[in-house]
C-alpha cells in the first residue's frame, strides 16, 4: 500500500514540477511565442516548426492544443493550420523524456535550492520566472527518484508483476494501459515519464514500455476533446485531426513493435534512454509520414464532424476565447486586438454622429443609439470579465502591467461611446426641435469634430502599434485641441450676446463642446499609456 502511495506521490511532485516549469518559461518566453504564432503558423512547415518549438518550450502538448482550439473557435486559426501545429507538437513533446531520463542523482537538490533562493532572495518579482524554471526542474526530478524507487518495491508483488509481463507480450494491453492512464491524469507527458521511471527501476520491458507509449499517444487526445465539446464545428474538427493523427500513428507502429523494440535497443544500452528514445522516433517518425498529407487529414476531419443542427449564437467577440487563459501571452495578445476593435466601433460611432448632427442625418443618429445598445456595451463588459479573470492567472510583472493598461483603456474607449451616443441624441433632439445654429456655429463644430476624430483615430492606431511617436503627437493635438475649444467658446459667448445664437441652440451647442473635450481627453489617455508602456 506505502509503495502505491509513494508512486503517487511521486507523480503528483512530477505533475507539480512540470505545472511549474511550464509557468516559468510561459514567462520568460510568452511574448516570443505570442511573435512566433503570428509569423509562424501562415504556412504548413512554419506551424509545424511553431508547434514543435512552443511545446518543447512550455513542456505541455495539452496546454498548447487547448490553446490552439481556444484560437480556432475564435477563428483566428484555420483546421490545416492547427494541423500543422499538432504534428509539430507532437515532436516537441519528446524533449521531457529525453531530459528526465537522465541519472543527476541527488544533484536535483541543487535545482531545488537555486529555486528558493531565486524565490527568497531576489526582492525583484521578475526574477522568481528564473526560480520557478529551477525549482520546476528539481521537482520534476525528485518526483522521478520517488516513482522509480517506489517501482522496484512495487514489482515483488505478483499481480503488478505479473501485469507487466503481459505488456511485454500483449503490446493491446500495453497500450490499453497507456491509454487509461493518460486519459485519467490529463498528460501524456506524465505517462510517458512514469514508464521512462519504470526503465531506471528494470521493471519493464521495452516491448510493454512501448505499448504504454503508443497508448498515450492516443490517451494525450482526451484533453484537447473535452476542451473542444461545445464549442464550433471547426473547433471539434482539430481535436478530431487529433486524434485522427495518433491513431494513425499508433496503428502504423502496433503490428511491429518486437522488430521496433530490436531496433530501438541499438540506440543505447541504458533502458531509459531506450524508452525515452523509442518516445522520440515514434513520434518523430509519424510527423514525418504524415505531414505531406495536412489538407487530406483536415478534410476526414471535416467530414467525421458533422454540421451544425443548430444556428449557433452570435458571439459579439472576435479574439477572446476562455481557452486562451492557459498561455497568457496569448491572451493577452488577443485582449489588445478585441480592445482596438472596440475602439474601431467607438470611432464609427463618433464619426455617425458628427454626421447625425452635422448633416441632420436621423438614420446616422439611430445608427449610434443601437452600436451603443447592441455592440459597444456588451463587448466592454465581456472583454473587462475576461482581462479581470486574467489577471488572477500567474503573470509576470510585464503580464500584469498589461492587463491594468488594458482595462484602464477599455474605460476610455467605453466612454468614447457613451460620449458619441450623448452627441447622436442631442443630434435627435436637434432634428426632431427644427433647432438651428448659425453657419459660424456649424463651421466650428465641424473644425472641432474633425480634429477630435483624427486625434482619437490616431491614438487607437498608436496602441494598435505601439507607436511612441505618434503616441506623443496625439498628446500634441489634444493640446492644440484645448486651444481649439476656448476660442470657440468664446466666439460662442460674443454671439449669444449679439443676440445670433437662441437659448435652445446654446444649451445642445454647450454640451457638444464638452463632450468634443472629453472625449479628446480619453484620446490623450490612450497617447500617455502607450508613452509609458
Amino acid at each position: 500500500m506505502f509503495g502505491f502511495l509513494e508512486i503517487l506521490g511521486g507523480l503528483a511532485l512530477f505533475l507539480y514540477g512540470i505545472r511549474m516549469l511550464s509557468a516559468g518559461m510561459e514567462k520568460l518566453t510568452g511574448e516570443q511565442i505570442q511573435k512566433w504564432l503570428e509569423r509562424m503558423t501562415r504556412g504548413r512547415f512554419r506551424s509545424a516548426l511553431f508547434g514543435t518549438i512552443a511545446t518543447a518550450l512550455i513542456h505541455s502538448s495539452g496546454l498548447l492544443m487547448v490553446t490552439m482550439i481556444g484560437l480556432i473557435n475564435a477563428n483566428l486559426m484555420t483546421v490545416e493550420q492547427t494541423i500543422g501545429v499538432i504534428i509539430g507538437q507532437e515532436v516537441g513533446t519528446t524533449l521531457t523524456a529525453q531530459i528526465v531520463a537522465f541519472n543527476i542523482g541527488n544533484f536535483n537538490m541543487v535545482f531545488v535550492v537555486l529555486g528558493v533562493i531565486f524565490f527568497e532572495f531576489f526582492q525583484n518579482r521578475d526574477w522568481k520566472k528564473y526560480g520557478e524554471i529551477s525549482f520546476g526542474i528539481g521537482i520534476v526530478f525528485l518526483g522521478m527518484t520517488l516513482m522509480s524507487g517506489a517501482l522496484k518495491d512495487l514489482v515483488e508483488i505478483p499481480w503488478v508483476s505479473d501485469s507487466l509481463v503481459a505488456m511485454g507480450q500483449y503490446p493491446l494491453a500495453g497500450v490499453l494501459a497507456g491509454l487509461v492512464m493518460t486519459a485519467i491524469v490529463q498528460s501524456s507527458t506524465a505517462v510517458t515519464s512514469v514508464t521512462v521511471a519504470m526503465g531506471i527501476s528494470h521493471v519493464i520491458k521495452l516491448d510493454g514500455a512501448i505499448g504504454v507509449i503508443l497508448g498515450a499517444n492516443i490517451g494525450s487526445c482526451v484533453t484537447g476533446f473535452i476542451a473542444s465539446i461545445g464549442l464550433s464545428r471547426a473547433a471539434r474538427q482539430a481535436s478530431m485531426a487529433q486524434i485522427l493523427i495518433n491513431v494513425m500513428g499508433v496503428a502504423l507502429f502496433l503490428p511491429f513493435i518486437a522488430q521496433y523494440a530490436d531496433l530501438v535497443g541499438r540506440t543505447s544500452s541504458d533502458l531509459p534512454r531506450q524508452i525515452a528514445n523509442a518516445h522520440t522516433i515514434f513520434n518523430v517518425t509519424v510527423s514525418m509520414i504524415l505531414f505531406p498529407f495536412v489538407k487530406q487529414i483536415a478534410w476526414v476531419a471535416e467530414k467525421l464532424v458533422p454540421q451544425e443542427t443548430r444556428t449557433a449564437k452570435e458571439k459579439l467577440t472576435l479574439y477572446i476565447d476562455d481557452m486562451q487563459y492557459s498561455v497568457p501571452a496569448v491572451a493577452l495578445t488577443e485582449a489588445a486586438r478585441e480592445l482596438v476593435r472596440l475602439g474601431e466601433a467607438a470611432a464609427r460611432m463618433f464619426q455617425q454622429s458628427g454626421q447625425a448632427l452635422l448633416q441632420k442625418d436621423a438614420q446616422a443618429a439611430n445608427f449610434v443609439l443601437e452600436q451603443e445598445d447592441k455592440f459597444v456595451d456588451p463587448v466592454y463588459k465581456t472583454l473587462v470579465d475576461f482581462v479581470n479573470r486574467l489577471i488572477q492567472e500567474d503573470l509576470s510583472i510585464a503580464q500584469q502591467k498589461r492587463c491594468f493598461q488594458i482595462k484602464n483603456l477599455l474605460i476610455d474607449i467605453e466612454r468614447v461611446g457613451d460620449m458619441a451616443e450623448d452627441i447622436a441624441q442631442y443630434a435627435t433632439e436637434h432634428i426632431n426641435n427644427s433647432v438651428s445654429f448659425s453657419p459660424q456655429a456649424l463651421e466650428e463644430l465641424e473644425q472641432l469634430w474633425k480634429h477630435t476624430y483624427r486625434t482619437f483615430s490616431c491614438a487607437l492606431q498608436a496602441f494598435q502599434e505601439n507607436d511612441k511617436l505618434l503616441a506623443k503627437n496625439v498628446c500634441g493635438m489634444e493640446s492644440e485641441f484645448d486651444k481649439l475649444y476656448w476660442q470657440t467658446r468664446q466666439r460662442h459667448i460674443e454671439r449669444l450676446e449679439a443676440g445670433i445664437c437662441n437659448p435652445e441652440a446654446n444649451v445642445i451647442f454647450t454640451e457638444i463642446l464638452r463632450n468634443l473635450e472629453r472625449i479628446s481627453d480619453h484620446a490623450d489617455n490612450l497617447g500617455v499609456s502607450v508613452m509609458r508602456a
